[in-house]
């Protein structure tokens, strides 16, 4: 890696991916490796600096996530985070102990801002705990930087060493300066000079593309969303006609999305592009099938049928490349980042396994590395467009999961029109970019209603949206009442005798998930 790299060593903690993201965000780029990767392995990578995660666990359970002391004398800068100040502490001879109060939530911390780590820092700053552990007592050589009334050590610090460490957690929002803290251990100890930018990032890998791909072909699965779509514009950059991309229609998305997605890619970009239209089919399959999970099934393993059905046509000349827009939480979430032992997550839609009967020179992710701010950043430096780059998150069964028992061709369309209407209303008031996600569900449910003098028993349309910064957890959005009245008035004028009744779901993740099914 050319860019200078700072390293998660993660300790199992549920914010892995979110302290990676807040380093990158001081343009220094970052990866999450797991706690068993050797002490040899880190020296090879060469890290700037290092951060210790959270976990659930105590470090004096024998059992616990441990990491050798050798590492401390290494003379690169640590933070420590949680249980990694823990863990640090533990391993250099410190005390750690359970709390005989513990902290959870916001919670205002008196800190030491004559520490590079606090420069620029409040001296009373609201942070977020999460710790039932305590360090009862620093190692030698440390000197306490930050404290709560029940908390004698919520930061410590060794400059000598390079070593820092804070019982709460600076990465997640609710740390009212915590990045600022992150981009001091980033920027001032560890001295990174942020190296990381899109432009160079685009730059560089199209060189690479090229020189990897040479005269051969690349297949891409393309399935409209932000990652396949930024991939393919940034090999359509590299090789043009060598690049020809898949496009499985199945019927399952929103309103018009088809359609443009095809327009993007052959009005704009140069490759060979394939639209496989399987509406159809796709309906006869899911023909009065009601489970949620029986219909993600369906709806997975016909697109996987249909598209290598398609792929083998494309491989009967010569052997190509097998190119898809896996980024890096897909990565980390399917146990097969770059180290191979983090813990599964959830297996994503872009990392199943190919079929056997499919021979190709190898597969190229180039987006491989990135989250997801980052493809889009990818996205604007290539020019795609801003609807497209900053889409909805969409889930790979489409709206097969926000129609709540079974698929038909006039559910569908009930649905894609009022979900059109939401989002033609948010654009129009500009609240879009305020949420993270939102979109309509189909309940399945009838209401009585009434229309001038006539009774109507039509469909009710529920909305939903969340604000969240990493999805883990959510909180229902505040959309203003004015805007919410607009979109209910639009969807049962415009959608007249179809639906007569919209409700607005007002659950937080957890006890609810963002989607219904």
């Amino acid at each position: 890696m050319a860019n200078e790299m700072v390293i998660v060593l993660d300790f199992g903690g549920q914010y892995n991916q979110l302290i990676a993201r807040r380093v990158r965000e001081c343009n220094v780029y970052c990866e999450v490796l797991p706690y068993t990767k050797s002490i040899e392995e880190i020296k090879a990578l060469n890290p700037k600096g290092i951060l210790f995660t959270g976990g659930p666990n105590s470090v004096y359970d024998e059992t616990s996530p441990h990491y050798e002391k050798a590492i401390f004398d290494l003379g690169i800068p640590i933070l420590g985070i949680c249980y990694g100040s823990q863990l640090m502490a533990w391993t250099l001879g410190g005390e750690v102990a359970t709390a005989p109060v513990s902290e959870y939530g916001h919670t205002d911390v008196e800190v030491d801002t004559n520490s590079v780590l606090f420069k620029g820092i409040e001296a009373t700053t609201g942070c977020w705990m999460s710790h039932t552990d305590y360090i009862k007592q620093v190692p030698e050589g440390f000197k306490i930087i930050g404290h709560t009334p029940v908390c004698p050590v919520a930061a410590m610090e060794n400059p000598a060493r390079k070593l820092y460490a804070t019982q709460f957690h600076p990465e997640v929002l609710h740390t009212k300066e915590g990045k600022k803290m992150l981009s001091n251990f980033v920027m001032d100890i560890c001295e990174c000079a942020g190296d990381w930018q899109m432009e160079s990032f685009v730059e560089n890998t199209v060189k690479e593309l090229r020189g990897q791909i040479g005269e051969k072909h690349v297949i891409l699965g393309l399935s409209g969303g932000v990652d396949s779509s930024v991939a393919a514009a940034l090999l359509s950059r590299a090789i043009g006609k060598q690049l020809t991309c898949v496009f499985v229609d199945h019927g399952l998305m929103r309103k018009n999305e088809g359609d443009e997605i095809e327009e993007t890619f052959t009005g704009k970009f140069d490759m060979n592009f394939v639209r496989i239209d399987c509406k159809e089919s796709y309906l006869e399959k899911l023909k009065g099938v009601i489970d949620p999970e029986e219909k993600r099934k369906i709806i997975g393993t016909e697109f996987y049928r249909v598209f290598w059905d398609e792929i083998k046509k494309h491989q009967t000349d010569c052997l190509s490349y097998f190119a898809q827009g896996t980024i890096y939480p897909d990565r980390i979430e399917s146990g097969k980042g770059k180290n191979g032992k983090s813990d599964t997550i959830k297996t994503h839609h872009n990392m199943v396994d190919q079929p056997t009967d499919v021979q190709f020179l190898g597969t190229i992710e180039p987006l491989k590395d990135l989250f997801k701010d980052e493809v889009r950043k990818v996205g604007e430096t290539l020019g795609l467009p801003h609807e497209l780059v900053w889409r909805q998150p969409f889930p790979g069964p489409g709206l097969g999961v926000r129609i709540i028992g079974e698929i038909t061709a006039p559910r569908i369309a009930v649905l894609q029109e009022a979900d059109w209407i939401l989002r033609d209303e948010m654009a129009k008031n500009g609240y879009e970019k305020e949420l993270a996600q939102f979109f309509c569900v189909l309940p399945g449910v009838n209401t009585v209603g009434v229309m001038g003098d006539h009774r109507t028993y039509a469909d009710l349309i529920a909305i939903r949206a969340v604000t969240t910064d990493d999805f883990m957890t959510a909180d229902w959005a505040k959309i203003p009442y004015e805007i919410l009245g607009k979109v209910s008035g639009r969807i049962t004028n415009e959608m007249k005798g179809i639906v007569n009744r919209v409700v607005y779901d007002i659950t937080s993740k957890p006890p609810g998930t963002v989607e219904w099914e």
